[in-house]
């Protein structure tokens, strides 16, 4: 695989100029649910695997947290360190290999939106264990695989019920896509998303030394404009969730 076209870095500017946008899902979703989970403590040491641009370290940071993050991204990195407070360590690093980190060196990991766009799960949590200390906790947060399956769920409506539903076409069948980077992107730039089943991770979580300890799922916070569909469309958003979120302790 050509790295050069599959890496975020190509849109490393793009993504940050969304994020720094209203009303995105990462600041009126995501970020709330994970302050609120993380509980972060006065001077404790939080990793922000494959942190992209900063946005979540930074804001961890405010906390009063102690914040590393990496990402294997140097551009996305470069625009982490132009926009952050200069207390905020960052590197350039593959999540599987976190080798300027010391072993049991950190209190909690962080892994948002990310774990989806990575081959070696298994060498994360190899890797995440290795730089816990005893008792750490890695906090993940992705789409929700059992409703956001690439190219195989979308959007249905039954116009005899009024109901707005979600058709899912394959679940416990992994696969890997090339999704296209941003509307207008150049067909042959491309990132890859892997689709896995729950189970995926609660086994690989489990054989590497991990007991998941919490599990939340999130919902879209957005709201239709009044329409025929409306009230439908509303109430799916309500009822099938976003985003899963999971606690995971590192277990002796």
């Amino acid at each position: 695989m050509n790295q050069s076209k599959t890496s975020w870095g190509k849109v490393a500017r793009w993504y940050d100029n969304l994020l720094k946008e209203e009303g995105t899902y990462q600041k009126e979703v995501i970020l709330p649910n994970l302050l609120r989970l993380l509980d972060i403590k006065k001077d404790e040491m939080i990793l922000d695997l494959a942190c992209g641009q900063g946005f979540f370290a930074r804001e961890f940071y405010k906390k009063g947290a102690r914040i590393i993050g990496s990402d294997i991204s140097k551009e996305l990195i470069a625009l982490a360190r132009k926009n952050s407070p200069k207390d905020i360590r960052f590197a350039v690093a593959s999540a599987n290999n976190l080798n300027f980190l010391s072993a049991e060196s950190v209190d909690k990991i962080t892994v948002i939106m990310s774990i989806q766009n990575i081959e070696d799960v298994s060498g994360i949590f190899k890797e995440c264990y290795r730089v816990l200390k005893p008792s750490g906790k890695l906090f993940i947060v992705m789409s929700h695989p059992a409703f956001r399956v690439p190219k195989e769920s979308s959007w249905g409506y039954d116009e005899k019920d009024k109901i707005q539903y979600r058709r899912v076409d394959s679940y416990l069948s992994q696969s890997k896509v090339k999704i296209q980077m941003h509307p207008g992107a150049n067909p042959s730039d491309y990132t890859i998303s892997f689709h896995r089943p729950l189970q995926f991770y609660f086994k690989l979580l489990g054989k590497n030394r991990f007991c998941v300890s919490r599990l939340e799922e999130w919902n879209s916070n957005r709201k239709s404009q009044p329409g025929l569909r409306a009230v439908a469309e509303n109430k799916s958003r309500k009822e099938i969730p976003l985003f899963i979120f999971m606690e995971a302790v590192k277990m002796e």
